[in-house]
């Protein structure tokens, strides 16, 4: 009575089935592997990491990820937050919170960049570091 009116009317994002489109990759470092780990068990698609040794200045690694949604993206920012601090890096700096189309968190050596899927296609931001992603396959294909 006192609902939104959508209830049962219509499927929500968070809800759709998971499916693993690529393997999950390796990190070489604790922090590498606790982020991939968290990205992993919250469902994060099409998960990709990107060395940046002797590529660039800014970090070692570059880990890119989709959410299903906003509220999706929203979570996995947070949790990865708390997964840093639990590994002591708590001054993280994070952008792109409040919209969560794009959410960046800076963990010094390592930068996540969190996207929602049609955000993520728009900024193909794997093409500046030259890396084949799942979520960039041809229209032929």
């Amino acid at each position: 009575m006192f609902g939104t009116g959508s209830e049962g009317n219509e499927p929500d994002d968070d809800d759709a089935p998971f499916t693993r489109e690529a393997p999950l990759p390796v990190g070489s470092t604790p922090i590498e592997q606790a982020v991939l780990a968290k990205l992993d068990e919250d469902k994060a698609q099409d998960i990709v990491l990107i060395d940046l040794k002797g590529k660039s200045p800014m970090a070692d690694t570059m880990i890119v990820a989709s959410g299903r949604s906003h509220r999706h993206v929203g979570a996995l920012a947070d949790h990865l937050l708390r997964t840093l601090k639990d590994h002591g890096m708590g001054r993280a700096k994070v952008e792109g919170l409040p919209h969560c189309d794009w959410v960046l968190i800076d963990a010094g050596d390592v930068i996540v960049h969190l996207f929602r899927p049609e955000v993520r296609v728009f900024y193909n931001i794997e093409k500046i570091w030259a890396v084949d992603s799942a979520h960039r396959t041809p229209a032929s294909a």
